[in-house]
């Protein structure tokens, strides 16, 4: 829906609220014109139903007014001595209309002195759980949402397992599209797996002013422009599915490029305007080796530094063993496997190398090759081991699945570019052969008509040979290069995907862990209420926060021990 439509939709609401309640104005000792003032009459109705004032202001905000307006239902009908729980679940179910009935069938009296205290225990737990909500969905959509990291694509700098408090402010809060939707959740209801929210109607892009704009290294949170998952992570179905932009999978990346940079990837690394990318202190760079060892290896020849804590080990098992019997027999049994490839088996570990699986595939047999993922200090450590014979860096082969996917380019994941990220109020030449960087852009992310008929290129309905664009675009990949699906396979992430800036590391465990009494022993302490960005090594604030934690509580229980007395 336009701008113009919800307009239409808000005149539409106003009417119908005063032909449902202008008779209760009046019992009230009001005007009935004032029931049809817009705004001005929210205030009154605030007045009559003795609430704040402020409360007008939650009916305006996107996913809020959701919950506010029951409360609001269920407060007009008790100020007119409609208590019954029939009442409530009535005007509820009838999504407000059963006022309507009120107003006009029944003679309602208006309850000037009414108590707002809740009648009941029960009514006291639903009215503190109503409010704790609201706020809480405030708190999550506007300023600052918890995020968990299910992937390896920034290991080292963000481990699987940390849960993160990113925020929406830095970059400006994107005020929610879809409307209609469960608050607390993303796409899908918990347990049930179907759709928690409506794909329309839908409010126009709209974003509130930020603190700052996305920096190159930056690590952003953002809706993944390329889902079309029936549900965030676990969906195996399949099946194709359009999702509004703010109901898209949650990713997490660095913006290694900003909008009016030119990019371009050279065995791995990052050039950004002919510059070779230096990452932060914390952001560590990977890539995968060919470890060749002088021995068989297996778990007394593997190297011990390699194991560290929070470490992801990726092992490759040669072609020539794929078709080996254990091998087959092993996929059969173990559930930990990741990535299936046509010429190799991958298995991705959390904690180094998992001896269950090792054991079971008889990895003392698989020779003396097999491919780790490392930094380049973990590299130069692992050519000093006296096992080593050579250390080869992984080169990847020219690939169709990289953008913009022309096989004429051959690019790989390794070997990209150049190519430029565009910026808003920037214009690029639109022809045949550059189309493709920009197609997705014009046509998807910028809502235009788009046709080509021969070498001639048609933007709603004119032909066009340039392109001026709407919007910043961004190149947000993975410090775990050879592990990360990233903007080299679905090409420019828009602003308007934007989710926000990761601020704080609040809790971190091993999320692979078995059981959960192995997740409980796998607790990393030092990572817990860590900055996310900064310089040097990361700093725990948690005793700080503990005891903030316990004062409040202390202060809490001294506070209620003083008002019962």
């Amino acid at each position: 829906m336009t701008y113009s439509q919800w307009f239409i939709f808000f005149l539409v609401i106003q009417v119908l609220h005063f032909l449902g309640t202008w008779k209760l104005y009046v019992k009230a000792g009001r005007k009935a014109w004032e029931a049809a003032v817009p705004i001005y009459n929210g205030i009154v109705l605030m007045q009559i139903i003795n609430r704040p004032k402020w409360w007008i202001v939650l009916l305006f905000i996107p996913v809020i007014n959701l919950l506010m307006f029951p409360v609001i239902w269920i407060e007009t009908i008790r100020t007119f001595g409609f208590y019954k729980k029939l009442d409530s679940l009535l005007v509820l179910l009838t999504l407000g209309f059963y006022i309507f009935y009120i107003n006009y069938a029944t003679d309602a009296t208006y309850n000037t002195n009414r108590s707002l205290k809740p009648r009941s225990e029960v009514g006291e737990w639903v009215s503190s759980i109503t409010f704790a909500i609201i706020a809480a969905t405030f708190v999550h959509t506007y300023f600052m949402q918890p995020f968990t990291i299910p992937t390896s694509s920034l290991e080292k700098s963000l481990l699987v397992g940390d849960y993160l408090f990113v925020s929406k402010f830095h970059y400006g809060a994107r005020v929610p599209s879809t409307v209609i939707a469960a608050p607390m959740v993303h796409d899908s209801l918990p347990f049930t797996g179907t759709a928690s929210y409506l794909k329309k109607p839908q409010l126009p892009y709209t974003r509130l002013p930020g603190l700052q704009k996305i920096k190159n290294n930056d690590i952003v949170c953002f809706n993944w422009p390329a889902d079309t998952l029936a549900t965030m992570w676990g969906d195996n179905s399949g099946k194709f599915t359009y999702k509004p932009v703010d109901k898209k999978t949650n990713y997490v990346k660095r913006s290694v490029g900003i909008a009016g940079d030119s990019l371009e990837i050279r065995d791995g690394y990052v050039y950004i305007n002919g510059i070779k990318n230096d990452l932060p202190y914390r952001g560590k760079l990977q890539f995968y080796y060919t470890y060749e060892a002088k021995k068989p290896i297996d778990r007394n020849t593997y190297p011990k530094f390699l194991l560290n804590k929070g470490r992801t080990g990726v092992y490759k098992i040669l072609t020539k063993l794929w078709i080996d019997e254990r091998i087959q027999e092993a996929i059969k049994q173990n559930g930990n496997l990741s990535k299936i490839g046509e010429d190799s088996l991958y298995t991705e570990v959390a904690g180094g190398v998992n001896q269950d699986f090792a054991q079971k595939i008889k990895m003392i047999s698989v020779d003396t090759k097999i491919n780790i993922n490392m930094t380049e200090e973990e590299v130069e450590k692992l050519k000093k081991n006296p096992l080593t014979l050579s250390v080869i860096k992984v080169n990847h082969a020219p690939d169709n699945a990289i953008f913009p996917h022309i096989e004429s380019n051959q690019w790989s994941q390794d070997n990209f570019g150049p190519i430029y990220i565009p910026k808003a109020g920037s214009t690029v030449k639109i022809d045949t052969k550059s189309l493709p960087y920009y197609k997705q852009i014009i046509k998807n992310y910028e809502n235009n008509d788009l046709a080509v008929n021969g070498d001639a290129i048609y933007i709603n309905g004119e032909k066009a040979d340039s392109y001026t664009f709407k919007q910043d675009y961004y190149w947000l990949v993975g410090d775990n290069r050879h592990n990360s699906l990233d903007a080299r396979y679905w090409g420019y992430v828009p602003f308007d995907h934007v989710l926000g800036k990761p601020v704080m590391i609040w809790f971190s465990w091993d999320a692979n862990a078995p059981t959960f009494g192995a997740k409980l022993k796998s607790i990393r302490w030092d990572r817990m209420f860590t900055t996310v960005h900064g310089d040097g090594e990361p700093v725990s604030y948690r005793y700080f926060v503990f005891t903030l934690i316990a004062l409040y509580i202390g202060w809490s229980f001294y506070r209620g021990k003083k008002v019962k007395k």
